[in-house]
């Protein structure tokens, strides 16, 4: 980034704060207009930074024993903090977020998979930013959110102020901006496209500390959700040559692990950065994973059996970091109660003295106390994780039930882990007692669900907003049980197959225009386009691939009181609908047909309140 721009940027950011230390923000959304009422709380109220980085396992650092992996700042602040070596979150990538955000189990929320319309988290949830903004607290988020990329979905809708971010669940995936390739990427910055310099993860880190910078005088939360270690693992060169040499790591670890070293020397630049604004006493810091690890376990598995969506340990038990100076938070020492995601928001509303009613019931429980002693009385819980990645819930759908002691995996395996951590014995049959109680537990568990009728409800992406408008929506959240890669860019490009419908809510009366396409609108490619395979940074990047298909002859839109086949002309980038729609929740179909009559999606669909 020239150095105009980065001063500019630097004083809107300046600007920024000072506005929402006047009036907790500015933001279109309900939500946040909702906080900006609230009193502000004493400026003593600590500080709260929460890193988390994106399938980086419990074996991934130095610190939990991994003999080639170079972390030397996590490794410090490891041996600074209060570790959670027992802390659970579920096994992919938005469900976790969904309960790390609300206190509640992904199951309830519509967060149970990480794609197809099930990652959009229910507008009725109260989200942890909401929380805090009510209490005076001003929210920043940086990087990946992966609960939905339109309104009201979307951070700055959920309670946040500062909002730099991708799309979807990872750079690259079809909600993203066209072609990001984890350097000189366009980013969403409070719902608006902006172009940034630089590799990813350095840029969410740098915006991160420019908010933190521009808010110093009053209560923050900084959210920095990083999408590496996240496939497709580009890399800046200087971190993959840490690893070049290294004989017993293939190239894709090489280049996974360069991505947490990169992470790990953001860390030490944040770490900086507080200490020079005097912040690093009564700042929370955390840092911890959003499941298991994308495979490092083939090279150091940190005596954990799994990986990410794997419901042995490996898939969900990960590091959970916490030092706060100021709280008497620090020290270095590991706490082994079992404890999950859905604890942090209550822990937080107990440690902060947040007022807070929830207006849904908790399955998290606050475990304040174990900051200060690690044995200090706690329940021996029943907790319940689960891989679902189904369009509708589904009951015994890979599932773990874990208690102090034990775990019942999809229940006809047993182990304890106090005793084989690794879980390599199955004991099931020497403890059929164990595995009745707790099978017990699941069948009361899902009860639950049940009776709320989950099945039965889906979010709406509401359009015609003042919010937002147009909307820009993709394949990505297309409900259907066959979406092979429909779902991100390089879908678009191969033109992937796949049907289904969008859960469409119009806000309002009025005329919308309705347009198709394949490619999204930033592109400005035709519908037929073709391009070759892009070219490689490093010998082995995974590179965007080439587009072949140029035999798009139609398109077909269903939704409301809009329908019908319309041609595709030569060097068409959309075809459009124009009509009146009242408002209301609809199914809408948008589909394009090639010239032997096979069905494909429209990768992306734009609509506008005329």
């Amino acid at each position: 980034m020239n150095g105009y721009m980065k001063d500019f940027k630097t004083m809107k950011r300046i600007l920024s704060g000072l506005i929402i230390a006047a009036a907790l923000g500015a933001s279109c959304s309900a939500a946040v207009e909702k906080a900006r009422k609230s009193p502000l709380v004493s400026s003593s109220k600590p500080n709260i930074v929460m890193v988390i980085t994106d399938d980086q396992g419990y074996g991934d650092m130095g610190n939990r024993g991994n003999p080639i992996i170079k972390t030397p700042n996590l490794d410090r602040l490891h041996d600074e903090s209060v570790r959670f070596t027992n802390y659970h979150v579920s096994t992919t990538c938005a469900p976790s977020r969904g309960s790390l955000m609300t206190g509640r189990h992904c199951n309830r929320l519509n967060v149970f998979h990480t794609i197809t319309g099930r990652s959009l988290l229910w507008e009725d949830e109260r989200l942890l930013p909401q929380v805090l903004a009510e209490n005076g607290y001003v929210n920043g988020m940086f990087g990946k959110w992966h609960l939905g990329d339109n309104y009201p979905f979307r951070p700055e809708d959920r309670g946040f102020h500062e909002v730099v971010r991708h799309g979807a669940g990872g750079i690259t995936q079809g909600p993203d901006y066209w072609r990001n390739d984890y350097f000189d990427d366009t980013y969403w910055h409070n719902g608006e496209l902006e172009a940034y310099e630089g590799y990813c993860t350095d840029v969410f880190f740098e915006e991160a500390m420019e908010f933190i910078e521009a808010n110093k005088e009053q209560p923050f939360f900084a959210y920095i959700s990083t999408n590496a270690p996240h496939a497709p693992y580009n890399v800046p060169e200087e971190y993959y040559n840490l690893y070049k040499d290294v004989p017993e790591l293939p190239d894709r670890f090489k280049r996974f692990y360069g991505m947490i070293t990169n992470i790990d020397d953001n860390m030490q630049r944040l770490e900086e950065k507080l200490d020079a604004l005097g912040l690093r006493e009564n700042t929370i810091l955390i840092f911890t994973t959003d499941n298991g690890t994308a495979g490092g376990n083939r090279i150091y598995d940190g005596g954990l059996r799994g990986s990410k969506g794997s419901v042995y340990e490996g898939g969900h038990r990960v590091p959970f970091f916490v030092r706060w100076p100021a709280g008497g938070v620090e020290g270095g020492y590991d706490v082994d109660r079992l404890v999950a995601h859905y604890d942090v928001l209550p822990t937080f509303v107990d440690l902060l003295g947040l007022q807070f009613t929830p207006v849904k019931p908790l399955d998290g429980k606050s475990f304040a106390r174990l900051f200060h002693d690690a044995e200090a009385e706690w329940p021996n819980r029943i907790l319940y994780m689960d891989t679902q990645r189904k369009q509708n819930l589904l009951k015994y759908q890979t599932y773990t039930v874990m208690d102090e002691r034990w775990r019942l995996v999809n229940g006809n395996e047993l182990y304890d882990v106090t005793t084989d951590l690794a879980q390599t014995q199955n004991v099931i049959e020497s403890h059929p007692e164990v595995a009745a109680r707790l099978a017990e537990g699941y069948e009361r568990w899902w009860q639950s669900f049940e009776s709320e009728r989950l099945n039965e409800r889906y979010a709406y992406i509401k359009v015609g907003s003042q919010y937002e408008n147009p909307s820009r929506i993709s394949a990505h959240d297309m409900l259907t049980g066959k979406h092979l890669h429909v779902w991100h860019q390089y879908g678009a490009a191969n033109a992937s197959q796949g049907t289904g419908r969008w859960k469409v809510e119009f806000v309002e009366d009025g005329e919308y225009r309705i347009s198709l396409r394949r490619f999204p609108v930033e592109s400005g490619l035709p519908i037929n386009a073709t391009f070759p395979e892009e070219e490689r940074r490093l010998e082995l990047d995974r590179v965007f691939p080439a587009s072949v298909k140029d035999d798009f002859t139609a398109a077909y839109l269903y939704v409301a009181g809009l329908s019908g086949e319309r041609k595709i002309q030569e060097g068409q980038e959309a075809v459009s609908y124009t009509g009146f729609v009242p408002a209301g929740r609809y199914d809408m179909e948008a589909q394009l047909i090639d010239a032997a009559g096979r069905v494909y999606p429209a990768y992306y669909v734009e609509i506008e309140k005329l």
